[in-house]
């Protein structure tokens, strides 16, 4: 089995960027509540470090996670980066000093959003750039901020961009202004109110990212569809985690995953799931556990 099957097999992202399909979400090697440096910083380098000897070649981050710890800390870890790893990056918020997550969807912060990424993870363009979507800011237009972005491709900084957590309209919005490689949004085995904007996407060939494919936001663990991931699970000799994660990428073939951790063990075991093999039976049952553009009850 190569690395790429390994990791889900890949996907051609756009700009020449091919990539395995089991990437790596690096906001939990920030402090508590994603603000603030490590507990400990060795053990974040060491995450890094092993998720590309693993085969992951997709990281996503931001300069707000920290804020700018977890930039920092990918410049640390691995620059010189490999030529094959592609660093995602998201732009539209900004952290106070009480934690807070508020939007800074200006244009012009946009533009120094992005140069403020470049110079902390040293690199000269960014691979793929996501518009963070926190609300309407003092009427700004969704066009004016997409359109923003699209200067910045055109200047070479960006080389190809993205959308986080918006609707189908945005979607279609953004693309009659610019090229969209690539839609992060929630999505989970129990959160499926994206499913429209997942099935345009692959109808339009561009990844679909879930975040919090893990469920993050499960309230209760009849929220979970425990009885379901457990017998799963028993059954292939493996984590729900796992399972949650197979049947993402069973879902559709745009989507990749990146699961995000601060241990190196839990980093491994998330990347087993790309070599998971679910059978019908399995995909049924979770399929079963809510319905397309629904969520199940106790379920963020």
């Amino acid at each position: 089995m190569t690395t790429a099957e390994a990791l889900g097999g890949e996907f051609e992202l756009g700009g020449g960027l091919a990539l395995n399909r089991v990437g790596f979400g690096a906001m939990q090697l920030a402090g508590p509540g994603v603000f603030g440096p490590p507990k400990d910083r060795d053990v974040a380098i060491a995450v890094l470090r092993r998720a590309v000897e693993l085969g992951i070649d997709h990281i996503d981050t931001s300069d707000f996670y920290g804020p700018w710890v977890v930039n920092e800390l990918i410049a640390e870890a691995l620059h010189p980066y490999s030529s094959n790893l592609v660093l995602a990056t998201k732009i539209g918020a900004y952290r106070d000093d009480k934690a807070n997550w508020l939007p800074l969807n200006h244009p012009a912060a946009l533009r120094s959003q992005v140069h403020d990424n470049l110079r902390r993870l040293r690199v000269e363009a960014l691979d793929l750039v996501y518009l963070r979507d926190m609300g309407p800011q003092d009427g700004i237009a969704f066009a004016d901020q997409v359109g923003a972005l699209h200067e910045l491709k055109q200047q070479g900084l960006i080389r190809t961009i993205g959308l986080s957590n918006v609707a189908l309209d945005h979607f279609e919005q953004a693309r009659a202004i610019t090229p969209i490689a690539s839609v992060q949004n929630l999505y989970n085995a129990v959160n499926r109110t994206s499913a429209a904007l997942l099935r345009a996407t692959a109808e339009a060939g561009v990844a679909f990212v879930p975040f919090f494919p893990l469920g993050s936001g499960f309230a209760d663990s009849r929220a979970r569809g425990d009885d379901a991931l457990k017998s799963i699970a028993g059954k292939h000799g493996v984590t729900q985690a796992q399972v949650s994660l197979a049947w993402l990428l069973n879902r559709s073939r745009n989507v990749l995953l990146i699961p995000g951790t601060s241990s190196v063990e839990h980093l491994e075991e998330n990347a087993a799931a790309g070599a998971l093999t679910l059978d019908e039976n399995d995909t049924t049952q979770i399929d079963a556990l809510v319905a397309d553009g629904e969520t199940l009850e106790g379920a963020h």
